[in-house]
């Protein structure tokens, strides 16, 4: 299994409609990966939106990552938290966080098959973390790690740019949260 260069991660404060009505026209503009957060909701709720969106996604034969160690027994893929544990048993595609050059490295270690980098730029999700990497910022760490997702603050115009800096692809959440129909604009700038 592969991810597609374009990561959609969900935020349901940020939606205009329901989460799974957003996600289901995100994945009508092109999405083909979601990754599911939502960390704040009990455990049962959030599975039954995993099964939700991933009956959106099995369609397409896109995928469905779980994001955080809790709860990610018989999730195939999952996302780690810079801080999370290795979930065992690890699950056939493993991405974590990072945000720094030593981040990078122990996802490499750790047989990670991505890494979110973040913050590109300035985002309004989560103000004052940083520092932004810039395009220049991302080219100097993305061969230290596992193949990265370019995260934090990344516009349409942004996509070119990031890949030409050596990121595998783009993760985004809000724009798509707020308009699903952006994904396209994503997908067109890569």
């Amino acid at each position: 299994m592969r991810l597609p260069r374009l990561l959609v991660l969900t935020d349901r404060t940020r939606c205009a409609r329901s989460l799974p009505d957003t996600v289901a026209a995100a994945v009508d503009a092109g999405a083909r990966a979601v990754v599911l957060r939502e960390k704040d909701l009990p455990l049962p709720e959030r599975a039954v939106l995993a099964e939700r969106i991933a009956a959106l996604l099995a369609p397409v034969d896109g995928v469905l990552v779980w994001a955080g160690a809790a709860g990610s027994a018989g999730h195939a893929a999952v996302h780690l938290s810079a801080a999370d544990p290795l979930p065992e048993p690890r699950p056939a595609l493993l991405g974590r966080s990072c945000h720094s050059a030593a981040e990078l490295t122990r996802a490499r270690a750790e047989g990670c098959d991505w890494a979110f980098l973040s913050p590109l730029a300035v985002t309004a999700s989560k103000p004052g973390y940083g520092p932004t990497l810039g395009v220049a910022g991302l080219a100097g760490l993305t061969p230290l790690g596992p193949p990265v997702f370019a995260l934090g603050g990344v516009t349409p115009a942004d996509v070119a740019g990031c890949r030409a800096a050596g990121a595998y692809g783009v993760a985004v959440m809000g724009p798509v949260m707020r308009d699903p129909a952006s994904v396209a604009g994503y997908l067109a700038g890569g």
